[in-house]
């Protein structure tokens, strides 16, 4: 096992982005998240082949709304340690860093926030835990069985990230937004891969992404679904009007999740698949507006 980590100068003046980094280390790697704030807690989980940086437009209203507002790079990705072989990364490596995590900071009564990959290792993590969370956000996310449709432009993204000889992540990041992304923004999103041999992680991701049913953590996401569909805290959706890899995903978690009937789910309009980058200030008040007409925390 090879780990790699990220010269620190490479994150000095990132626009918009002015969070001190905390760390601990989870599995012999050094895991990199940002806390702000205080009172109930807000987490928020990022993607592929993102990083902390896609958050720092909800951040400061979150906090300025009075909530603790907590982010992680998962291993692999921005101030996160990487692995440098592909082998290292497994979908259960993911839900076992975020739970000792989890546990490492003592969250409770938590609001998850999660899209792409946060959805689908946060939303484990929300099934095996349940009476740490108050309510859940999705947006552009799912928890995939192996079984049903799978979107032609996911499969395309699959190939791709396996094949492409080249793999320019702020140019990945750019191509799935519906707004203009500056060129020191998509420098930000490059910062945490100095060369290939740091993108193992976001290379292997999209392979990891259950598509049968006999795939490493399917079966997991299945019992997951047990709990899911008696989940009857609230449960949220806010997926984007310009993702074709997740498009029409939210209706089944409005019709499967007790907790998401009679809520008031949202599309964020002209935003792509990282609607975080494309419309963040909105989608922050959709979190203050939904935790404010759901109450309090009841984990």
């Amino acid at each position: 096992m090879t780990l790699l980590r990220t010269p620190e100068e490479r994150f000095q003046n990132l626009p918009g982005y002015n969070f001190p980094p905390h760390y601990i280390e989870i599995g012999g790697a050094r895991v990199h998240y940002i806390d702000e704030g205080t009172g109930e807690q807000v987490l928020l989980l990022h993607g592929e082949p993102s990083w902390c940086y896609l958050y720092r437009k909800m951040i400061p209203p979150l906090v300025n709304a009075g909530y603790r507002t907590i982010a992680i790079d998962f291993i692999g990705f921005g101030r996160s340690d990487k692995f440098a072989e592909k082998e290292e990364y497994t979908y259960q490596m993911c839900v076992d860093t975020l739970w000792t995590f989890i546990q490492h900071l003592e969250l409770h009564g938590i609001t998850l926030f999660g899209q792409d990959w946060g959805g689908l290792i946060g939303l484990r993590v929300v099934a095996e835990h349940p009476e740490l969370f108050s309510r859940v956000i999705a947006a552009n996310t799912g928890l995939p069985t192996g079984e049903g449709r799978v979107t032609e432009a996911f499969l395309t993204w699959q190939r791709f990230s396996q094949t492409s000889p080249t793999f320019d992540i702020g140019r990945l990041i750019r191509g799935a937004t519906v707004t203009e992304v500056p060129a020191d923004v998509i420098a930000a999103y490059d910062a945490p891969f100095p060369d290939d041999t740091y993108k193992a992680g976001a290379r292997i991701w999209p392979s990891l992404v259950p598509t049968s049913p006999d795939q490493p953590g399917a079966e997991e996401n299945r019992k997951a679904w047990q709990v899911l569909r008696h989940w009857e805290k609230p449960f949220l959706t806010a997926f984007s009007d310009s993702d074709p890899v997740t498009k029409g995903g939210e209706r089944i978690f409005q019709t499967a999740v007790p907790g998401a009937k009679n809520q008031s789910h949202v599309t964020i309009t002209g935003a792509g698949h990282f609607l975080q980058e494309d419309k963040g200030e909105e989608l922050a008040t959709v979190v203050i507006d939904f935790i404010s007409r759901t109450g309090g925390a009841e984990a």
